[in-house]
Order: structure tokens, then C-alpha cells, then sequence
């Protein structure tokens, strides 16, 4: 979409803005930096987690076995189609097919809405076999060794530390995941209401980048947390 046909609707530019134009470029700059932002704060963690699967592989290893690959499979087609309805949302804005915009941002939602009750049955699970992170994991090393096909005395004593970053990863995700679906929520509100068209969409354009952001991030948490080696 180019700026002119932007800048050309009934949508009036914040006076500190020279026109309607230099008002989309700014929004838009100020959302791929924040954007950078995320990405760091994300990158800290997959660094670490890097960091520490290299000291002990044995860990990771063990924890891997209980996750489901198959609940987290089909976390990544949900988040996938979800990032195609959601680039729709975007498009058919763009075309004045507002019907068909809200359509496919509804069901952007409830893609979200749908990884999260697969995450929710996954955390129920973990934490019923006391699988939680640091000090308050209480897995009984008899059950896990069975469950992960090894002798209890190979259980390490430190396996709590894969799963603390189990919870911080998938569940800073899940958060981003919340607040996505709140701020697509906004935007349908806000179509609803008018005040989006095929000249004026900046505001669903930027949530649009940060949930295919956060689809991203999920597509590295998945072989990482359920396929490792």
C-alpha cells in the first residue's frame, strides 16, 4: 500500500504530525521498534537457554519426554493459520471488505483463544506430576525415571532447570499470546465502529506485525522445548 492513498481519507492527522503520510511512516517506525525491543528480550532467554542445554544436555534431554510434541504440533497450525487470517484481516481492510475483515480477525482470535486451552491442559498435566519450576518442583524421581525410560539414579538432581525455563518461555509466550488477542479485540471494536478503511488501518497493521511476532517466537520455542535432543 503506498503513504499517498493512505494520507487520502477522511482520517484528520495529530497536529504534531506535518501530514497523514509522515503520521503513518512515524506510527510504523515506532512499532518495528518496539518490535526490536521484544526480540531482545526473547533472544535473552534463548540464549540462555542455549547456555545452559550446552553444560547439561542430560536435563534437557530427560524434561524433553514430558512434553506432548503432539499438543505442541498442533500449537504451531493453530498459531500458523492464525497469522493467515490475521494478514486477511489486514488485506480485506485494505479492499473495503470490512465484513470479511472482522470474519477473519474473529477467528484470528479464537485461534489464540484455542492455544491457549491446548496450553492449559499441558500445564494441568505438568503440574499434577509436580513438574514445576525451581524451588517448588516436586516430581517423585521414581515416576519420572519410568516415564522417561531411564534408572532413577540417572535422574539429575538439577532437572527443575529445564523446567524454569519451560514456564518462563512458554509462559512470557503465553502473555504476549493474552495481549495479542486483547489488542486484535480493540482493533475488531474499532472496525466495527468505522474508523478503519482501506485508507486508514495503521493501528491494525501494527498489532497485525506484533502477533505474526509473536507467532514467530513460537516457532522456535517448539523444537526447542519439545523436540530436543
Amino acid at each position: 500500500m503506498s503513504t499517498a492513498n493512505h494520507g487520502a481519507s477522511g482520517h484528520h492527522h495529530a497536529h504534531h504530525f506535518e501530514n497523514a503520510e509522515h503520521e503513518y511512516d512515524t506510527g510504523k517506525q515506532g512499532v518495528w521498534l518496539f518490535l526490536a525491543t521484544e526480540v531482545l528480550m526473547f533472544g535473552g532467554l534463548f540464549v540462555g537457554y542455549l547456555y545452559f542445554h550446552h553444560l547439561y544436555p542430560d536435563i534437557f534431554k530427560i524434561g524433553s519426554k514430558f512434553t506432548d510434541w503432539r499438543m505442541g504440533a498442533a500449537n504451531t497450525v493453530v498459531l500458523l493459520t492464525s497469522s493467515l487470517t490475521m494478514a486477511l484481516g489486514i488485506y480485506y481492510t485494505q479492499q473495503g471488505k470490512l465484513s470479511a475483515a472482522f470474519n477473519n480477525l474473529l477467528v484470528t482470535v479464537l485461534c489464540g483463544a484455542g492455544f491457549m486451552g491446548i496450553k492449559y491442559f499441558e500445564y494441568s498435566h505438568k503440574i499434577h506430576l509436580g513438574l514445576k519450576p525451581g524451588s517448588w518442583f516436586s516430581g517423585n524421581v521414581a515416576e519420572i525415571a519410568q516415564h522417561a525410560g531411564v534408572a532413577a539414579e540417572a535422574v539429575p538432581y538439577n532437572l527443575p532447570l529445564y523446567f524454569s525455563f519451560y514456564y518462563m518461555m512458554t509462559g512470557l509466550h503465553g502473555i504476549h499470546v493474552l495481549i495479542g488477542m486483547g489488542a486484535i479485540i480493540w482493533v475488531m471494536i474499532r472496525l466495527k465502529k468505522g474508523h478503519f478503511g482501506p485508507n486508514h488501518f495503521t493501528a491494525m497493521e501494527g498489532v497485525g506485525l506484533f502477533w505474526h511476532l509473536v507467532d514467530l517466537v513460537w516457532i522456535y520455542l517448539f523444537p526447542l522445548l519439545y523436540l530436543v535432543t
